[in-house]
């Protein structure tokens, strides 16, 4: 069922995306194509298996046996009895010592004693102990496929502020060397801005291929490839709730119903088994022992009854078994409460680093919009033949270092709020 919804929200991905990939679909994508997926095939069909094997334990049951036996002694009557039959003519030659039988027994369970119904119970509870497993893996998956999507967006953001400072760079160069050819500026002018121009495409060619590592590494957990295609940049709404939904909470959940059916299945242990069956054999001697002593011949026979069986043995260690079921319980819920308490400790962490962020980029604001300012003075003196080159650069670097900053914090902001939301569940 579960791969049924990813494909069908990977198909909705598909058609409505074009040339965008957002995060949500990159995660579906990345489920969808994560050989983990089919651990729930597995799960579900291993889970079948085992409950139609629970439900064939009330089928009736057939055994097939054969033995051959020599026997010490056999019934047989007094020696003075024996002889009173001979005088009246009756032989009397007794039982063989060799005894034949070949038989074949019918069982039905009336009451196991909630066996059965323990095991469907283990065998449902192991089966989303699993399930819910795997949603921990996929769910931890997320987190990953999230931090290569941030990743490529703070080098998106850095590749387009180097890029507007190749624009600035360039620009002034052409400036440069207008007023180098009218003797207003010297080679060394040129040549500073030049070398800076290279050196910043230089950074520009590393940060590139920084991205497209990033990007190639996205396309293997997605299965799907990038190119020609964008990742927008997701909402920034911090969560309404800060309550904890986390997959692993369900895990808990489901390995405290293993542990209860464990239970119900060592309390069934202590229980009287009642049943129905039916014998029928072909051998010697039959059930008429007088007629088997008379006579050699095997013969048919048959009976049904009523059988009730009880282990006493399962009270010997009913008490242990259910005390290591409830030290598994309180272990069990340790690690809840230590699992809760880590999730609000990252929570409140988390929190307090959007609200830093959030002020901080309140001021990256103001600071950009200064450091612009300053550049576009520089400029200024450049046009009105003022030149000092280094001090030109200096203001274009700080500006674009500045606003590489605030871009950065942006998309950490970003990240932040979907590390909170990954951390709840919300």
């Amino acid at each position: 069922m579960k791969r049924i919804v990813l494909l069908c929200g990977c198909l909705l991905v598909w058609g409505s995306a074009g040339a965008q990939l957002t995060l949500d679909s990159c995660r579906l994508l990345a489920r969808n194509h994560y050989p983990e997926i089919r651990r729930y095939d597995l799960v579900r069909q291993t889970e079948e298996y085992t409950l139609s094997n629970a439900r064939r334990e009330w089928l009736p049951q057939l055994s097939l046996s054969a033995q051959a036996t020599w026997q010490t002694a056999v019934p047989a009557f007094p020696d003075a009895l024996t002889g009173m039959l001979t005088q009246y003519g009756v032989g009397m030659p007794g039982m063989n010592k060799d005894q034949y039988k070949v038989q074949l027994e019918v069982t039905q369970t009336i009451w196991d004693g909630g066996k059965s119904a323990a095991d469907k119970r283990i065998a449902e509870a192991e089966a989303a102990e699993q399930r819910q497993a795997t949603d921990v893996d996929l769910y931890a998956l997320e987190g990953r496929v999230d931090d290569l999507y941030f990743g490529i967006l703070l080098l998106d953001e850095r590749v387009a502020q180097t890029k507007l400072t190749l624009g600035l760079l360039r620009n002034n160069l052409d400036k440069v060397r207008s007023l180098q050819r009218n003797g207003a500026a010297m080679q060394s002018d040129a040549d500073a801005v030049e070398a800076e121009l290279l050196t910043v495409e230089q950074q520009l060619a590393q940060v590139e291929a920084s991205r497209e590592s990033y990007r190639r590494m996205l396309e293997l957990f997605i299965g799907e490839e990038l190119a020609g295609r964008a990742l927008v940049r997701p909402d920034v709404a911090e969560p309404a709730s800060f309550e904890a939904a986390r997959p692993e909470l369900a895990l808990f959940d489901a390995q405290a119903e293993k542990l209860a059916a464990q239970r119900r299945l060592v309390k069934s242990a202590t229980r009287p088994r009642f049943g129905l069956f039916a014998q029928g054999y072909y051998g010697y001697p039959g059930m008429d022992y007088f007629e088997s002593m008379m006579a050699n011949d095997w013969s048919w026979n048959a009976l049904v009854g009523f059988r009730m069986s009880w282990n006493f043995g399962a009270f010997y260690t009913k008490k242990n078994s259910l005390g290591k079921l409830r030290t598994a319980q309180r272990q069990l819920d340790v690690q809840r409460d230590v699992f809760l308490f880590n999730t609000r400790l990252q929570t409140v962490e988390e929190s307090g680093d959007i609200a830093r962020l959030r002020r901080a980029l309140a001021d990256d604001d103001r600071i950009v919009q200064l450091r612009r300012a300053v550049r576009e003075a520089a400029e200024s003196k450049l046009r009105n033949g003022v030149i000092d080159t280094n001090d030109l650069l200096r203001k274009i670097t700080e500006e674009a270092t500045a606003a590489t900053a605030r871009s950065a914090r942006e998309i950490e902001l970003v990240k932040t709020i979907y590390e909170l939301k990954h951390t709840i569940n919300r």
